[in-house]
């Protein structure tokens, strides 16, 4: 089993533009590594304290992954931290090696993991 991680910055607090992002995201995530959905454990999303309109969950069901476990998370508040920004940890059956992980972090949320963009 192994690990992906992701996340996206937010426009702003509705639910149209927090599943829009949270679609975006996962899409990618699973395009970039060329998981098929069958391999996933289980999915782990947060969410800042300023989204509150809807569970990004919410919007990985309805592009189809009603079989795997989701678990909504709130964000820890940190000083200083980005606002508007949903993560994504991603659980999947599989061996390989972490660094042929491809992670993604779009739009704003690039800055949370420099080291990992290319």
């Amino acid at each position: 089993m192994y690990a992906l991680r992701g996340a996206i910055s937010v426009e702003s607090n509705s639910e149209e533009a927090i599943s829009n992002a949270t679609k975006k995201l996962m899409n990618k995530v699973m395009e970039e590594n060329n998981i098929d959905k069958s391999d996933l454990v289980s999915i782990i999303t947060s969410a800042t304290d300023d989204l509150d309109k809807v569970y990004p969950g919410k919007a990985i069901r309805e592009i189809g992954y009603n079989l795997t476990p989701i678990l909504c998370l709130q964000e820890m508040k940190v000083e200083n931290s980005s606002d508007k920004m949903i993560r994504l940890l991603l659980h999947v059956n599989g061996d390989r090696d972490k660094k042929n992980l491809n992670h993604q972090y779009l739009k704003k949320a690039r800055k949370l993991r420099p080291d990992l963009i290319e």
